[in-house]
């Protein structure tokens, strides 16, 4: 999917340069290494239509079963965490930070990608 390498990207870059300062390096490797391991598991779950990108920089079951709420489900932890990171470094709150990066991966997003407008509709790109 198109997306994969600059989600990637965006997602180093993210841990490597705004939250390394607060976070341990051994927590920043790992939650790296997690999130790189399940790009590929999301990417598919989005193409299906059983995942999508909400407005607070999270993902969101849109439907199928198991397999799509967990994966939801770890992603958000780290997801949740890095944001975490970023603010407490720029000073702003995790809500904020989500919201940019919900905005950024909106505009990066595959078509056919469910995505989640600000007043909480949803649409295909």
């Amino acid at each position: 999917m198109k997306t994969t390498f600059p989600r990637l990207l965006a997602v180093v870059l993210a841990l490597g340069f705004a939250a390394a300062p607060v976070m341990r390096a051994e927590d920043l490797g790992t939650v790296k290494a997690r999130m790189a391991q399940r790009i590929s598991s999301i990417d598919q779950l989005k193409t299906k239509g059983e995942l999508g990108e909400n407005n607070r920089g999270l993902l969101e079951q849109r439907g199928g079963g198991g397999e799509a709420a967990s994966v939801a489900a770890a992603e958000n932890r780290d997801r949740e965490e890095v944001y975490a990171a970023i603010a407490k470094q720029t000073g702003t709150s995790a809500d904020q930070v989500a919201k940019a990066r919900a905005r950024q991966i909106a505009a990066a997003s595959a078509s056919g990608v469910w995505l989640q407008r600000e007043d909480g509709g949803w649409y295909k790109k």
